[in-house]
Formats: C-alpha cells, sequence, structure tokens
C-alpha cells in the first residue's frame, strides 16, 4: 500500500509537472497555429521517429535478456521487452529515474527471476548506458561547444559529473572491497550526522548489497566479449534514441542539417539533462531544447519542434509503457488470486 501511494504521488507530480511546462510552451502563443504546424508534419519521418523509439526500448531489452541467458534464467523477447518498458514508465515518473530499475527488478521476480540475477543485468545494463552517455557527449561537445551559453555549459558539466559519479560508484561497488568500505562508512557518517535511527541495521544492508556486486565482478571478468557486444548494442540503441530529433526535423520540412549534426546536438542535450532530479527532466529537457536549437528552429516553429520532438521520444511512450504496467500488474494480481484460492481449496481439503 504505501508503494502504490508513492507512485501515484509520483504520477500526480508529474502529471503537474507537465501541466506546467505544457503552460510555459504555450503561453503567449498561437496554440492552433502550433497544433496545425504539428498536424501538417510529413508522417512518414514522424512514422521513423516512432520506430527509432521503439529500436531503443527493444534494444534495452535485448541486453537485459542478453545477460539473463548467459546467467540461465528463463526470459523471452517479449518479456525482455516488457522489463524495458516497465523501467521506462518507473524511470519517467520518479526524481532522478530512481524507481526504474527497484520496479524492473520487483515485476522480474514475480516472474521467477532471481532478485541477484536481475540485479546483475541491471547493473551491467546500467553501466553501459553510463560509459555510452559520457562518451558519445564528451565527443559531441567537441562540434557543439559555440551553441551553448554559460547556463548550459554549466547544466553540461553538471551532467557529465553526476554520470561520471555514478558510473564511479558502480565500478567500485562492483571491484574494490577497499573502497566500498569507505564508502559505507562515509554514508554511516552522513547518515548518524542527520541522527538517523539503527545504523546498525543500514550498515548490515549495505554490506550485503556490496557483498552482492562484488561477488558479480567475477562474472564480468569471465564474460568481456559479453560485456563488448553489450556496449556496442547500447551505442547503437543510443544513436537511434538521439536520430529522433533529425526525424522531427525532416518532419517538419526542414533539410539543411545531416544526421551527425542533429545527433552531435541531441547528445549534448541529453547528457546537460540526465542529473536533473526532475522525474523524466520535465521542463528541463524542453528548456534546454529551445536554448540548443535555437540555431536550427525560429521561434514560430520552435514550439511545435520541442512538443513534437517531447512527444515521440518520451510522452507518447510513457502512456505506452504505463499501459503496459497497468495490464502486467492485472496479470499479476490475478495469478497472486489464483494462488491463493488454491492455497485455500487444499486448507478447507486438509
Amino acid at each position: 500500500m504505501k508503494d502504490s501511494k508513492k507512485i501515484i504521488r509520483s504520477i500526480i507530480f508529474f502529471v503537474i509537472l507537465i501541466a506546467l511546462t505544457g503552460y510555459v510552451l504555450l503561453d503567449g502563443k498561437d496554440v492552433f497555429e502550433i497544433i496545425n504546424i504539428i498536424k501538417s508534419a510529413d508522417i512518414k519521418f514522424v512514422a521513423i521517429g516512432i520506430i527509432s523509439m521503439c529500436v531503443y526500448l527493444t534494444l534495452e531489452g535485448v541486453n537485459i535478456g542478453r545477460t539473463l541467458k548467459k546467467l540461465n534464467e528463463k526470459s523471452n523477447f517479449f518479456r525482455n521487452i516488457k522489463y524495458s518498458l516497465i523501467g521506462f514508465f518507473f524511470s519517467s515518473i520518479t526524481p532522478a529515474a530512481s524507481g526504474g530499475q527497484p520496479m524492473q527488478i520487483y515485476y522480474m521476480y514475480k516472474d521467477g527471476i532471481s532478485v541477484s540475477n536481475s540485479t546483475l543485468a541491471l547493473l551491467i545494463n546500467l553501466t553501459s548506458m553510463q560509459i555510452t552517455t559520457i562518451g558519445i557527449a564528451l565527443f559531441s561537445l567537441i562540434f557543439n561547444y559555440d551553441y551553448l551559453n554559460k547556463l548550459l555549459v554549466i547544466c553540461f558539466l553538471i551532467g557529465i559529473f553526476l554520470n561520471l559519479s555514478a558510473l564511479t560508484l558502480l565500478i567500485i561497488g562492483i571491484f574494490s572491497k577497499r573502497m566500498s568500505k569507505w564508502l559505507i562508512n562515509m554514508a554511516l557518517k552522513v547518515l548518524k550526522f542527520f541522527k538517523v535511527k539503527d545504523l546498525d541495521a543500514k550498515r548490515e544492508k549495505f554490506e550485503n548489497e556490496l557483498q552482492k556486486y562484488q561477488t558479480n565482478a567475477v562474472y564480468i571478468k569471465n564474460n568481456k566479449l559479453m560485456m563488448l557486444k553489450i556496449l556496442l548494442t547500447t551505442i547503437i540503441q543510443f544513436l537511434v534514441y538521439y536520430s529522433i530529433t533529425y526525424w522531427v526535423y525532416r518532419a517538419l520540412g526542414f533539410s539543411g542539417q545531416n544526421i551527425f549534426k542533429i545527433i552531435s546536438m541531441q547528445a549534448v542535450l541529453f547528457a546537460t539533462v540526465s542529473g536533473i532530479p526532475s522525474p523524466g527532466a520535465v521542463g528541463v529537457s524542453e528548456g534546454a531544447f529551445i536554448e540548443i536549437f535555437k540555431v536550427i528552429y525560429s521561434e514560430t516553429l520552435m514550439s511545435s519542434a520541442v512538443l513534437l520532438n517531447r512527444g515521440i521520444n518520451f510522452y507518447l511512450f510513457v502512456l505506452i509503457s504505463g499501459i503496459v504496467v497497468i495490464v502486467n500488474q492485472i496479470r499479476v494480481n490475478k495469478l497472486k488470486k489464483e494462488k491463493l484460492d488454491k492455497t485455500n481449496d487444499i486448507n478447507v481439503g486438509v
């Protein structure tokens, strides 16, 4: 019940953020003109953008499934895509994407996958995504530095720093026992400073989690080829995701910029907003898009470009993934009820 209330609060906050963002974007604009521009977009390129987003989510499912298969877990192509969509939905509606991995682990557990193996699969996937985000963004910055104002440069550096910090903590948590203990002690000192209770229980919990990660280090060292495949798949995944901005650009009737230029600009944008704790970076992504892409779009077309781009690479798939979560939860509840009824029948028989 507590988890359900947290999810409901997250959804309400997420919807409020969307409403505020929409208000800021459309304030003082001719809404009907914006709608007409979007309606006149070339449907062919809009379809390519939607397909690109489907490919992005599918490739994440492929990477999750690749590790689960190595760990002898029973899963299949459609289940892996389901886990990808579940992660996308809960990452979108929770601050700093904090709800994605825990909910993926929960639903994998409901499908009979062990928590330690699902944790490893998601850990590897997350590490690969961090490496890819940082690598492509830093390379892309070379070609787009002139488009960034001082505020965006600061946000970009913060985004890179936070992604690097997360990546470093992941690697330390997996490979370095000494550093892991140091991190635990530092975390406990911070908790003690804020007078948090039950520190001994928290210490035990931290050590158990890190022990699990360190055990996984052996697995990672012995499967370097699989790690390379996952990394290459993730690179393709993100390049396809970044390309959505180009297909929106073409859908609005433009062709002056090539796909590599638009992809590099979107890579910088993604790294700039990825460290912001706002759910789905709502509001921040739209604002950064306007600042970075104002050299591409006129003021008249900017609101339409923002709405169409975010509509394809975010809002549409929040809706789709939300439906998947609801359908899956109905299935989980049904199975739980059937199991409970069966148990009651056995008890009555006894």
